[in-house]
């Protein structure tokens, strides 16, 4: 074991390394295909066959950002519920929040 390399590190760079960017690809695909399936429907108005085509390429495009949009909630209740990830509390610096008092405007 590698000192200060730990399974919390492994998961947080697993994340930022694998899980962030695929994420960002599968989404970035899925809102390509939405609006390639909303340009197939709209520039084919008269030909039923590949208007229903587009509305397919459509609706797996919404499903397809509906899923990554899930899977980012999923990763986050996952990240909150064991306290691991860069958005944890247990990384936040709180130190400062003792020295917060009441205000003293205009004294």
């Amino acid at each position: 074991m590698v000192l200060g390399y730990n399974g919390t590190d492994a998961i947080i760079r697993i994340k930022e390394y694998i899980l962030l960017p695929a994420e960002k690809v599968i989404f970035a695909a899925g809102m390509f295909l939405f609006v390639y399936g909303l340009v197939e429907f709209l520039w084919n108005l008269d030909d039923g066959e590949v208007q229903n085509a587009g509305k397919q390429h459509m609706l797996w495009g919404i499903i397809g950002v509906f899923i990554m949009v899930s899977v980012t909630g999923i990763i986050s209740i996952i990240e909150n519920t064991f306290g691991i990830g860069a958005s944890s509390p247990a990384s936040v610096d709180v130190s400062r929040a003792n020295n917060i008092g009441p205000t003293t405007f205009g004294r």
